[in-house]
């Protein structure tokens, strides 16, 4: 894949990095990142792999863009107030870079369709708000060999992972929670509430995670540390890593 002079010019400040070079904006521009959740996680996420180039982009969310939202889903404004949220983040993207494919589903992850809706991922990123949508789409990662970056946010505090349960000796989503949760065990920002700025930082850490494992084997930014758990406290501030551990009992990923 050759990349014409226009996007040559775009991404320039991108190409110029040895860590990641031409080869590097190639593979992102190849790449298809099935993205769920559109909020206060995926709105940062998506304007970082959309500024990076990712070719091809679905967007799954299920919800509605409420005026509450505005405090740090920073894609949407005023006008998206109604609109399902999946189609008005595609519509940015639309906005933002004509070049790149982007299709939306405005619905939810299950086990009755999450096969299709991640069919030819190179990557699935992660950033719904219930146990149960984030296991099914693990399991369905796991099965399907898919790489999987997960991202969680409250509060001051954020969680950011790659995973790779399709592969030997790695460990996957759920070997982290376990089996337990469901969509009744999830804390909500509209309970708990969660600082604008936090969404932004732990976003972009995400799709920083996101492209070292798109760019995986062609440029140098480092392996994408799979199963390492980045834990960041925004009151600190601090940032730690913990590693997760293969659940050699995991009902998602010990079988393979």
């Amino acid at each position: 894949m050759d990349l014409p002079p226009e996007r040559l010019t775009r991404f320039a400040r991108h190409i110029v990095l040895p860590e990641l070079g031409g080869a590097g904006q190639v593979a992102l521009a190849s790449a298809h990142v099935v993205l769920v959740g559109c909020g206060g996680i995926g709105s940062p996420v998506l304007q970082y792999l959309a500024a990076a180039g990712v070719g091809q982009l679905t967007l799954i969310d299920r919800d509605v863009v409420d005026a509450s939202n505005l405090q740090r889903q920073t894609i949407f404004a005023e006008a998206d107030i109604g609109r399902a949220k999946a189609e008005a983040a595609a519509d940015w993207v639309r906005r933002f870079d004509a070049a790149l494919k982007v299709a939306a589903h405005a619905g939810t992850v299950g086990d009755d369709n999450a096969e299709a809706l991640l069919e030819g991922a190179t990557l699935v990123l992660d950033g719904s708000d219930n146990f149960a949508t984030r296991l099914t789409v693990s399991d369905t990662c796991v099965r399907m060999g898919i790489p999987l970056t997960s991202a969680a946010l409250g509060r001051f505090q954020g969680q950011v992972a790659n995973f790779a349960g399709h592969r030997s000796g790695h460990s996957c989503y759920r070997c982290f929670v376990g089996d337990a949760f469901d969509a009744e065990d999830c804390d909500t920002c509209a309970d708990d509430g969660v600082l604008g700025a936090m969404a932004g930082i732990v976003g972009t850490l995400a799709a920083m995670q996101a492209v070292r494992v798109l760019t995986e084997g062609v440029a140098t930014l480092g392996d994408p540390q799979w199963g390492r758990l980045h834990l960041f406290e925004g009151l600190v501030p601090s940032l730690r890593t913990m590693r997760i551990a293969k659940d050699p009992e995991c009902s998602g990923c010990s079988k393979l």
